[in-house]
């Protein structure tokens, strides 16, 4: 890792405040290393979830099932879980340990490693489809379901978050509902996707 990327602090996956969280991991880093070759993109869209009180997540009213168990572990664990049997969905758990708080990645900007990216997407020319979308920046990334769980600040994960001292402003942050959860009753409209105005790495509706 190059000294002036700076990995993520483990306090920083501690806050309590998904909400904020989320909006701060724009422009952070998620860099992969699988079969020793490595793939970084900047985060631009994330969405937030709250399973103590949110309908729209898995742990709603903190429900503990073999597939929710991760997300009551102690902030800076990979929660990734399979949708539709197709998408790996690539999610960070926060807040302290007994917390279901988890923040979805939906829009990566590719950084490094682009080539490789294509391949994983059998993909020939760089489009915003290549990581625009949660399923889509997973297998770009070379992230799997086989990884679920795993310990994001350990010195040897193959994934893990960067901070390259890019500070995005607010008014360049945009809040809308998160996209896929009609179910979820009112928890459908709050405005808790988060996404850097006007980049093209962002998810279509």
């Amino acid at each position: 890792m190059n000294l002036s990327h700076r990995m993520l602090d483990p306090v920083f996956f501690q806050s309590e405040d998904v909400v904020q969280l989320s909006k701060s991991l724009l422009g952070k880093f998620l860099a992969t290393e699988i079969e020793g070759i490595r793939t970084i993109g900047k985060i631009v869209e994330v969405e937030a979830y709250d399973g103590t009180m949110d309908k729209a997540c898995h742990a709603y009213l903190n429900k503990r099932t073999k597939r929710t168990e991760i997300m009551f572990a102690q902030g800076g664990h990979a929660y990734i879980y399979l949708c539709y049997g197709i998408h790996h969905l690539f999610n960070i758990v926060t807040a302290p340990a007994g917390i279901p708080h988890v923040i979805l990645l939906r829009g990566l900007e590719p950084i490094e490693n682009i080539d490789t990216m294509l391949s994983r997407r059998n993909m020939q020319k760089l489009q915003s489809r290549l990581t625009a979308g949660p399923g889509v920046l997973s297998k770009a990334m070379g992230i799997s379901t086989a990884l679920n769980g795993i310990n994001l600040i350990a010195p040897n994960s193959p994934i893990w978050l960067e901070d390259r001292g890019l500070i995005i402003a607010n008014e360049d942050i945009i809040a809308a509902p998160r996209i896929g959860v009609d179910y979820a009753e009112e928890c459908a409209l709050w405005p808790w996707r988060f996404y850097i105005k006007d980049n093209k790495w962002v998810s279509k509706k």
